[in-house]
């Protein structure tokens, strides 16, 4: 195992001796690794995880603090004690930067090589590169991923495929040309902060050594490597945020934001976010959220699979008017869900922030035209209305999905770029409407549970294969939706929930069904089924906040 460190000297301060903080890598080195893992790299890592690694632990702590209220009873609510920010009309984010003026048709997906080709010649106005819910944390997927996003800056990226089809890049990246962008602008978005980097040690000042947080590591080697050569293209090093769940969690990106720029001579503002609202928590506090990233803040997008799993895990264990229906019937029509779109919006359109619309997890199928017709069907019904709505843009997971989005969006904007001039005054949202969650209506049936149990379990094993983005049953699932499949199932078994047909679910009907489901797989060499995972996270008392967490620790 190879050890890569940062040499340090003791010093004094009074009577204490610190140590000056470092990072270590214990993990292999493989092929490149040592072009992203520099000792200016690394010096940097160090320096972030010094300045910001303890305020990130105390809102992680935070955020337990609120879970124990949400068990408790305390439901959450428009804060009282930032109420003049809400109040005070005057004051706008910074907006697009440039490379961001345009955003309606946006592809997501991770950063292996063949993936960015596919999303670098998609068409799409911009790239989601995703280090996140799109990614499995692998220690290769990590840094190999940031090799890839290091070539595609710098014209380098190619890919061979063990058939012998090589791929590559086909338009220029970038605005310096002199000419409009003939690529996607990429967008990065790094790891929540609730995840850690296994493979990376941090040692503070006192001699404590701790996994280095996942956030600081994926955006600190993206930004130290590629804020000047984003610049010289004419773009800027641009984020999205995932998971947040307070303005504070906003003011600390900001503070990072701000500290990355000054170490490396950036222009304060250069720095742009996109914030995902995909928590209950956020969306009490979007204009909270902005205001506090306003320097540096271009819009918000609606994550709308992590928004339904937060609910859940939310309020899982308040009885039965929290108890959801079949995954398959929230859809983004229910009122709840209205309430959540049109707030976002609104809040946006009033601050100058776009508004980016959420990823419908149809996908289509090459090898099935009827698959494929149904899958357009839908997503074009769910982009019509996002751009009916005043959304600016939406996601979309495949490139065949793109003409379609943009026809919708194209209808609205025509050749504008967005639709900021759509305040959505008409638009009045309550706290009741935000967690009206009865009011969806369906119901739990045999065939809901069997589904999430299925998707739950084949979505783990591609994860701990190190793919994160998977193609299940026509769906495209990530980390997100295999979050609520999981948390559904722990609230019915918890809630002793009655299905359609009449069966209690319990525990061991559950059991039943996993070692159905498993005993049906088509297995294949190199799988990794662990059931074992999908029961802690679904039919243990005690209910994981993240399946990644345990998934991690004990697998990657």
């Amino acid at each position: 195992m190879n050890i890569t460190t940062i040499d340090t000297e003791p010093t004094t301060t009074g009577s204490f001796s610190t140590t000056k903080p470092w990072i270590e890598v214990t993990a292999p080195l493989g092929e490149r690794y040592d072009e992203i893992l520099t000792p200016e790299a690394l010096a940097f890592l160090a320096a972030l995880h010094d300045r910001f690694a303890g305020i990130r632990h105390d809102l992680l702590a935070a955020r337990m603090q609120t879970r124990v209220h949400s068990a408790n009873g305390r439901d959450p609510k428009f804060l009282p004690e930032t109420d003049a920010v809400r109040r005070d009309r005057s004051w706008r984010v910074a907006g697009a930067g440039p490379g961001l003026e345009d955003r309606r048709v946006e592809i997501t997906g991770p950063t292996d090589r063949k993936m960015a080709i596919n999303a670098l010649n998609s068409g799409a106005k911009v790239w989601l590169a995703d280090q996140e819910d799109a990614t499995s944390p692998t220690w290769a997927n990590v840094i190999e991923g940031q090799i890839t996003l290091f070539d595609a800056l710098r014209g380098q990226l190619s890919f061979t495929n063990p058939d012998g089809r090589e791929y590559s890049v086909e338009g220029r990246m970038g605005l310096a040309h002199g000419g409009p962008a003939e690529t996607p602008t990429i967008v990065m978005r790094p790891r929540g902060w609730h995840l850690t980097e296994k493979h990376i040690r941090f040692h503070d000042r006192a001699g404590r050594s701790m996994s280095a947080s996942g956030a600081l590591v994926d955006f600190g080697l993206y930004f130290f490597h590629n804020a000047h050569r984003l610049i010289e293209l004419g773009l800027g090093p641009y984020f999205y945020l995932p998971k947040l769940e307070s303005h504070r969690e906003a003011r600390l990106w900001n503070d990072i934001f701000q500290y990355a720029q000054n170490a490396l001579s950036i222009p304060q503002g250069t720095v742009r976010a996109t914030v995902l609202i995909e928590t209950i928590q956020a969306a009490f506090e979007m204009e909270e959220i902005l205001y506090e990233l306003r320097d540096h803040c271009a819009g918000l997008n609606a994550g709308r699979w992590d928004y339904i799993f937060s609910i859940v895990k939310t309020f899982r264990s308040r009885g039965r008017r929290w108890v959801f229906p079949d995954r398959a019937s929230i859809t983004m029509t229910v009122p709840f869900m209205r309430a959540y779109t049109e707030l976002l919006v609104s809040t946006c359109h009033q601050r100058g922030a776009y508004a980016i619309g959420g990823m419908s997890a149809f996908i289509p199928n090459r090898r099935d035209p009827e698959v494929t017709a149904q899958a357009l069907e839908k997503v074009t019904a769910d982009k019509r209305r996002e751009a009916g709505d005043g959304f600016d843009g939406t996601w979309v997971a495949h490139p065949d999905l793109i003409p379609t989005a943009r026809a919708e969006f194209d209808a609205v904007l025509g050749e504008q770029p967005h639709q900021l001039a759509r305040l959505r005054e008409d638009v009045t949202v309550t706290a009741a409407q935000l967690l009206d969650i009865p009011s969806i209506g369906g119901q739990v049936t045999e065939g809901g549970v069997r589904d999430n149990v299925r998707i739950g379990i084949r979505y783990i094993e591609s994860w701990l294969r190190g793919v994160g983005a998977a193609a299940i049953d026509n769906l495209m699932e990530d980390a997100a939706t295999a979050e609520i499949s999981r948390s559904q199932v722990w609230q019915w078994v918890n809630d002793n929930t009655v299905t359609a047909e009449g069966r209690r679910i319990e525990r061991e009907w559950v059991e039943s069904l996993v070692q159905d489901v498993y005993a049906d797989l088509d297995r294949f060499d190199g799988d990794r089924f662990a059931v074992t995972i999908f029961r802690q996270v679904s039919l243990e008392p005690e209910f994981p906040t993240f399946l990644t967490i345990p998934a991690y620790a004990r697998f990657l």
